[in-house]
């Protein structure tokens, strides 16, 4: 699958810019995925995806891809479909601006966090936004030396693009286990949900 990712957007898109069920801070403390994804489920208009859009939501952001259908290219060349599916996507993108800013300004106020957008068409998956968010960590020698190494070698520019990396690898190479732990998670959230309400 061919995936464009293109940087944090201005104002026009990143204004108001397999979903794991987790508790996250915002505007309600409590808020989880499934109450972001139910909303947005309400909010979004119902003829602008194939199929429920796939929700990711952390602390800072929520991320919405949804599924354009394929353009009809049927005995074209790859080239030709892949150039098709991204027009597609462009024009998605230019048609729905100012109804994707409007959403996303009224889920920031809900939520307190800012929304990104993307889509899938085809075999091409296009991000409009990204939010990139600085992530204070501590390391003691020996993982210094890790993220020292992968700079020298050249697969790093910094220390810091080296531990971003080794995240990236780790998600890709740990993607099963994290998606035990995500569910393992949702059985806690639910189990403490049954339990009594708080004082």
């Amino acid at each position: 699958m061919n995936t464009q990712q293109e940087g944090s957007e201005p104002a026009d898109d990143a204004a108001g810019t397999n979903a794991s069920s987790q508790t996250t801070s915002g505007h309600g403390k409590g808020t989880t995925t499934e109450e972001v994804r139910g909303w947005f489920s309400g909010r979004l208009p119902g003829d602008w995806f194939t199929a429920t859009p796939e929700i990711q939501v952390d602390r800072e952001e929520i991320t919405i891809v949804g599924v354009l259908p394929a353009p009809e290219t049927a005995g074209a060349s790859d080239a030709e479909r892949a150039a098709a599916a991204e027009g597609r996507i462009r024009r998605f993108r230019e048609e729905t601006r100012s109804r994707r800013i409007e959403i996303a300004r009224e889920a920031e106020h809900k939520f307190r966090r800012k929304v990104s957008w993307g889509v899938t068409c085809a075999d091409v998956t296009e991000m409009f936004t990204t939010l990139s968010v600085p992530v204070m960590t501590r390391l003691r020698q020996p993982e210094r030396r890790v993220l020292d190494t992968l700079v020298d070698a050249g697969v790093a520019r910094s220390r810091s693009d080296a531990l971003a990396w080794c995240v990236r690898l780790t998600g890709e190479n740990a993607d099963s286990w994290l998606s035990r732990l995500r569910a393992a998670l949702r059985h806690v959230e639910e189990v403490r949900d049954q339990g009594p309400a708080s004082a």
